[in-house]
């Protein structure tokens, strides 16, 4: 499927009921053991905006990840799609456009919209997600933001959507909570959590497209 095709297929798919939380759930991860991390917010969810960004190279339609620098927070290290918070003004898709262009160094103007995935709450964080689908008719030369982004790197449509690409592993969060994790491996880098629940709702639509 080339770019034209998946961006016609997509912009008409996602103007129709999408698969939500039946898509989150399924890579959801499940505390092992009697540690289970628990958050309480005294304050409404914030509002933000993540990128998936398309575009084909030799032949192949994919996505920038990144992996985030070592910090005091929530999603330290972790490998996430270019995104953060609104800020005042923005919606959650502006804010998903600028973040792409501070985070991977994309020109926002050159991008074609499709459309939205659902909104998804993240806990540890307390915001409220938009996943924003894009084009680039272009290879796109990324620049890493040094301060938040350890390493760019891609994942192909075709490795997204493959029968074994939902994976399963023990992993340790915040250096203290035990969990079983549905996840995806891209690059050697495991994807799971936030963005793996958003990833596999992308991915249900695909693979019902396709």
């Amino acid at each position: 499927m080339t770019l034209p095709d998946i961006t016609a297929r997509l912009t008409k798919r996602l103007s129709a009921s999408l698969p939500g939380d039946n898509a989150h759930s399924a890579m959801r991860a499940i505390p092992v053991g009697n540690v289970i991390p628990r958050f309480e917010h005294k304050l409404p969810p914030r509002p933000g905006g993540v990128l998936i960004l398309l575009y084909e190279e030799a032949g192949t339609i994919k996505f920038p990840l990144i992996k985030r620098q070592e910090y005091l927070g929530a999603h330290s290290g972790q490998v996430s799609l270019p995104g953060g918070k609104a800020e005042s003004g923005e919606d959650s898709v502006q804010a998903a456009l600028r973040e792409g262009e501070e985070e991977i160094g994309i020109d926002k103007t050159k991008l074609t919209l499709l459309g939205t995935l659902s909104d998804f709450f993240v806990i540890p964080s307390n915001f409220i997600i938009t996943p924003v689908i894009a084009t680039l008719d272009f290879i796109p030369l990324f620049k890493p933001d040094p301060y938040e982004v350890a390493k760019i790197f891609s994942c192909s449509l075709e490795d997204l959507i493959h029968a074994e690409a939902i994976k399963q592993k023990e992993i340790v969060a915040g250096g203290k909570f035990r969990l079983m994790a549905p996840h995806f491996e891209v690059e050697g880098e495991v994807v799971w959590g936030a963005t793996a629940m958003m990833l596999n709702e992308f991915r249900t639509i695909l693979k019902d497209m396709i």
